[in-house]
């Protein structure tokens, strides 16, 4: 059954599917997906083609926006657009502490879990796709994790695209975690020198935070536990478009005086709450690593094993010092599985993950470098979260793929210059095809 209703300038339709688990298995046990529909209020009954929008992750769902904002309108100028919460996010049979348990213990939990990585979604974009185009191809657009998945239905199913749109997720081919995280480090490191450049004040304020930290037992009003790792994490927000100048204003009201002395304020540690708890997307922090397992090795906490290598990073020696206190960034540790109570009861099951070796492979090289379909992807310049080396290495490879690199914005371009972005991308696809 669909239900459409309507907002701002569209019509908005939603649909379910049913897709099996575990694709090589399809009489075996299935899963709901589920997508939104959107359409221009004017162009409700125009036969248009279809464009698809992959959300970055992995684990969360697609936008709920409201209307026809940024890159969306534009795509509605010439497209239906189906917004796909992706298996295990929003709709799609949510996957966290709570529906998890349904699997049995950790062990069936991580089982479970192997078939949430970009290879099964695109084979439920396949398993969907007659019945939403009625066969025809369509065009995706993947912001981020979702140009992995872009990047494996290139591999695996050519057939059902028609354009292929990356934004900021061009992913290496064969690199393993330690691989990712090795060059990510260094890059960390140079957005928080830039922040530190542009706020001054936010180095002494940064310090004087994490040294409060190492001192207290700080738990949030959630249960959270904030300890110096959980705030050196918020510089994830370093990536993108208002990163830096979100947590300027973050640390600016950190500190209030009371009668026993300045203490962390509740308007600071309610905002570092809401940036730091999986609660929404718990299935980014499980399954984070797993998207770079492509082999044999574990990934085994490959962001906290390679962060060792870099003692910049470490805050009790900084603060034993002079030198700045380094925020991380888009990694994942063991740590965040004791601190969140939203991931505490998953901590065995991500444990189990991490030490899996039957990781398949989710991009095929030779496909790849025979491919037809149109493809343009953006590549951000220096950008925090997908190394830009890298992609530019996969770049090369894919025959066709035209690519966009700009220093105009950050990894989130898409939602800070989305019509721009959209347009330049579509006309670069065109040209070439």
């Amino acid at each position: 059954m669909t239900h459409s209703y309507r907002q701002p300038g569209v019509v908005l339709t939603d649909r379910r599917f049913t897709v099996p688990l575990d694709h090589d298995r399809p009489g075996g046990e299935t899963i709901g997906l589920y997508a939104r529909e959107v359409v221009a209020s004017d162009k409700r009954h125009q036969d248009l083609p279809w464009l698809l929008y992959l959300q970055g992750g992995p684990g969360f769902g697609a936008d709920r926006s409201v209307g026809r904002p940024g890159w969306l309108g534009r795509a509605l100028k010439e497209y239906r657009v189906l917004l796909l919460d992706q298996r295990g996010t929003g709709h799609s049979t949510p996957a966290n502490r709570q529906t998890l348990p349904l699997r049995g213990g950790p062990a069936e939990q991580a089982g479970y879990l192997t078939h949430f990585r970009a290879d099964a979604i695109v084979r439920d974009c396949e398993a969907i796709r007659a019945e939403v185009t009625g066969g025809a191809p369509w065009t995706v657009l993947g912001q981020s994790f979702g140009g992995f998945c872009v990047t494996s239905y290139l591999s695996l199913a050519p057939e059902g695209l028609a354009t292929a749109v990356i934004t900021g997720g061009l992913p290496a081919l064969d690199a393993h975690a330690d691989d990712v995280y090795r060059a990510a480090f260094p890059r960390i490191e140079r957005k928080v020198a830039a922040h530190y450049a542009r706020y001054p004040q936010d180095a002494e304020r940064a310090r004087r935070i994490a040294d409060h930290l190492l001192h207290h037992d700080v738990v949030l009003a959630g249960g959270y536990r904030l300890t110096v790792e959980a705030f050196q994490s918020l510089g994830i927000v370093l990536g993108t478009g208002d990163g830096t100048h979100r947590l300027h204003y973050l640390l600016e009201h950190a500190f209030v005086r009371t009668p026993q002395g300045f203490t962390l304020s509740d308007a600071f540690l309610e905002q570092a709450q809401a940036m730091l708890s999986y609660a929404r997307h718990p299935l980014y922090a499980l399954i984070h690593e797993s998207i770079y397992g492509q082999d044999a090795r574990p990934t085994d906490w490959s962001a906290e094993r390679v962060r060792a290598e870099f003692p910049q990073f470490d805050a009790a020696k900084a603060l034993a010092g002079d030198e700045p206190l380094l925020f991380t960034g888009e990694s994942i540790h063991p740590w965040m599985f004791d601190c969140d109570p939203a991931l505490r009861p998953l901590r065995e099951t991500a444990d189990l993950l991490a030490a899996r070796t039957d990781w398949t492979p989710l991009y095929d090289p030779a496909r790849l470098a025979a491919n037809e379909v149109p493809a343009v992807a953006a590549v951000y310049h220096d950008d925090m979260y997908v190394d830009t080396a890298h992609s530019l290495r996969t770049a090369r490879t894919i025959r066709g793929l035209r690519t966009w690199i700009t220093d105009e914005f950050e990894h989130d371009g898409i939602r800070t210059g989305g019509p721009r972005v959209l347009d330049r991308l579509l006309a670069l696809v065109r040209d070439e095809a």
